[in-house]
C-alpha cells in the first residue's frame, strides 16, 4: 500500500541553501521543496554536481522574482589542476589529454590572468545546461553529438590568485551572469599551453546573498526533525530579499487597493528607468506588506507589473 501524499503548503520565501557536492541543482531543489512541502519552488541558477555553495531556492510567490536573481553577478572560489584536460572541463569527466606543466612563477600566472579580466568572449561547454532545440547541451554531449555554440560576451570583474602550488592554483572570481568557470579555467590552461580543469568549485555569493548566511542540508534536516515547519519557515528570507537594493515605495491602503486591481496610482517621485518594490502601509506603525513589483508608466504613475497572488 502506497504512503499517502503529503499535503502541499502555500509557503513563500527564499532559502539560502549550501548545496553539497554530488547533487544536481534540481535534486537540491526537489529535496528542499519536499522538506517544506511547498506548492511551488525554483532555483536561481544551476550549479554543477561537482560544485558546492550558495544556491538560493525560491518557494511559492518568490518564484515570480527568481529571474531577476538569474541576472545577478556571482562570486566563486575554484581550484584548478594544470596539465590535464577532461571532456567536461572538471574532475567529474575523463582525462582526454595530459601535457607537461611549464615552470611557472606566480607572477607568470598572474600575467596570464590579465587576459581574462574585463569583457571577454566565452564559448559555452557542451556539458552546460544551455538548451538547443529544447534539449540541454549535456544530453547531446553524452550521446557523442557536438553542437556548434557561438561565443558569448561575459564580464570578469575580479580574478585573483588565492593559493599557488602548481600544478594546483586557487582563484576567486566575480563574474557576470552566464559565465562558466569550467570554461574560464580551461581557457586559462590553454593560454598557459598545458591545459587545465576544475577540481573544486564553490559559489560564495549571488547578487546580494552570501554563502555565510546559507543553511546546510544537515541544518535544514535538523530543523525539520526538531521543530518542524516553525523552524524551517524561520530560515526563509522574504520574497523580495533578492531585490533589496531596488528603490521602494509604500502605498496607503486606498492606493494599494487600486493597484491590486491593476490600476496605476500616484506615488510621488520615483525613478522612471527601473522597477520598484511596492509595499502597503500596515495598520501597525512600521509594518509593511509586500505587494510586488511595479514601474513608472508614461504618465508618471506607478503601474503594477508583477504582484503577489495574495494581493489580487
Amino acid at each position: 500500500m502506497s504512503k499517502p501524499r503529503r499535503p502541499k503548503r502555500p509557503i513563500d520565501g527564499i532559502l539560502l541553501f549550501d548545496k553539497p557536492a554530488g547533487l544536481t541543482s534540481n535534486q537540491a531543489l526537489q529535496w528542499v521543496k519536499h522538506r517544506y512541502q511547498a506548492e511551488k519552488a525554483g532555483h536561481t541558477g544551476s550549479l554543477d554536481p561537482l560544485a558546492t555553495g550558495l544556491l538560493p531556492i525560491c518557494l511559492g510567490e518568490a518564484t515570480k522574482f527568481s529571474h531577476y536573481l538569474l541576472e545577478a553577478d556571482k562570486v566563486y572560489a575554484t581550484r584548478l589542476r594544470l596539465g590535464q584536460q577532461t571532456n567536461t572541463a572538471d574532475a567529474d569527466g575523463e582525462i582526454v589529454r595530459e601535457r607537461a606543466v611549464p615552470a611557472l612563477t606566480q607572477a607568470d600566472f598572474e600575467q596570464v590572468l590579465t587576459r581574462f579580466r574585463g569583457n571577454i568572449m566565452q564559448v559555452p561547454s557542451m556539458y552546460s545546461a544551455l538548451k538547443f532545440e529544447g534539449k540541454p547541451l549535456y544530453e547531446y554531449a553524452r550521446a557523442g553529438i557536438e553542437i556548434a555554440r557561438p561565443a558569448r560576451p561575459v564580464t570578469i570583474y575580479h580574478l585573483e590568485i588565492t593559493a599557488f602550488t602548481p600544478p594546483f592554483v586557487e582563484l576567486e572570481v566575480r563574474c557576470s551572469k552566464g559565465t562558466y568557470i569550467r570554461n574560464l579555467v580551461e581557457d586559462i590552461g590553454e593560454a598557459i599551453g598545458c591545459g587545465a580543469h576544475v577540481t573544486v568549485l564553490r559559489r560564495l555569493a549571488a547578487g546580494p546573498f552570501s554563502l555565510a548566511d546559507a543553511h546546510t542540508r544537515d541544518q535544514v534536516q535538523s530543523a525539520e526533525n526538531n521543530m518542524g515547519f516553525a523552524q524551517l519557515d524561520a530560515m526563509l528570507l522574504p520574497s523580495w530579499a533578492g531585490l533589496s537594493d531596488w528603490p521602494r515605495v509604500e502605498l496607503s491602503g486606498t492606493s494599494a487597493y487600486y493597484l491590486r486591481h491593476g490600476n496605476p496610482v500616484q506615488a510621488g517621485s520615483l525613478p522612471a528607468d527601473q522597477p520598484v518594490l511596492i509595499f502597503e502601509q500596515g495598520e501597525i506603525a512600521a509594518e509593511t506588506i509586500f505587494l510586488g513589483v511595479g514601474e513608472v508608466d508614461d504618465d508618471g504613475l506607478l503601474a503594477p507589473r508583477r504582484l503577489l497572488r495574495s494581493t489580487h
